[in-house]
């Protein structure tokens, strides 16, 4: 009966995993039909405002008092953060969500370089061979008859720089702070930044739509709360291995949905890109988690 117990709980948690993959896919398309009514910074300072109220009421009882050098040290990772969420996000006015779905992903292979240049820890030969993959994957996605990327596909690969430097602090500084408390600074700092460039860089926009609100909400409560949520308790009952790969399939939602609900264009050369590009995050995944320390990942997994 525990053996039956158990491998309910495997199932479940699988499903609930790729619910997550589904919801981060969906929030590709969220945020770019957002996009039509509102200013990157703007849509991104209502996300991040309503994720950090919903997170605190949630979580509140395990994030207790915050010491200055907690919220200090997670001010960083908030502020890096809010430098991948801003990449991204203007980047979408000037690319697809299904593009950008596979080229955020691309995080997966920058991490153990950037571990590598941290700890000089060498990465094993499948990243190398999975990075070989993912540049010709990116051509066959983002090359145009001018043989250049254009600025929203820039744009989207510096998010995924920064959201690989995001995990990689995430996992540097949990080791001291609670993951909870983390969740929530970097959450309310992110929110804190893109409230003040709002104001700064973007007019103040008039009323919002109801498609708006609803992607707000999805964005902030679903993509970023949620997901988190159940990601933390289903990668109770199975490994971060077998969950990773899971997650990674976000990039296909991403991709099924543009093409789908945005009318999106999806040629072959793009879909032999992207596939290119999932085979090089499934090497990576994998041989990540037997290189690398387990990393405790709030960030680009759990706010997209």
């Amino acid at each position: 009966m525990n053996s039956l117990n158990m491998k309910q709980k495997k199932y479940l948690a699988d499903a609930s995993l790729l619910f997550v993959a589904f919801a981060w896919g969906g929030g590709f398309v969220a945020v770019k039909d957002a996009l039509n009514s509102l200013t990157p910074m703007y849509l991104m300072a209502f996300r991040f405002t309503l994720a950090a109220i919903v997170v605190y009421v949630s979580l509140h009882r395990w994030i207790g008092k915050i010491s200055s050098q907690e919220l200090r040290n997670s001010s960083v990772v908030g502020t890096i953060l809010f430098l991948a969420f801003a990449a991204q996000t203007v980047g979408l006015q000037y690319t697809t969500a299904s593009k950008q779905g596979f080229l955020t992903a691309t995080y997966v292979v920058m991490v153990p370089f950037l571990y590598w240049m941290l700890y000089k820890k060498r990465p094993p030969l499948k990243v190398f061979i999975g990075s070989f993959l993912t540049l010709v994957g990116i051509g066959f996605i983002g090359l145009d008859a001018t043989l250049s990327l254009n600025k929203g596909d820039w744009l989207t690969l510096l998010c995924a720089l920064f959201f690989a430097m995001h995990i990689l602090s995430i996992e540097y500084y949990t080791k001291t702070i609670h993951v909870f408390k983390v969740a929530f600074i970097q959450i309310s700092v992110a929110a804190l930044w893109f409230i003040g460039a709002a104001l700064i860089f973007e007019p103040m926009p008039g009323s919002l739509s109801a498609r708006a609100w609803v992607a707000i909400v999805y964005m902030a409560v679903v993509s970023t709360f949620g997901c988190f949520t159940v990601q933390t308790v289903a990668q109770k009952h199975t490994t971060s291995s077998h969950a990773s790969i899971i997650m990674s399939l976000e990039s296909v939602f991403a991709a099924i949905l543009g093409v789908w609900l945005l009318q999106e264009e999806m040629t072959m050369a793009m879909f032999f890109g992207c596939a290119l590009i999932f085979i090089a995050i499934l090497m990576v995944e994998v041989n990540l988690k037997k290189s690398l320390p387990e990393p405790k990942t709030f960030g680009m997994e759990a706010d997209r």
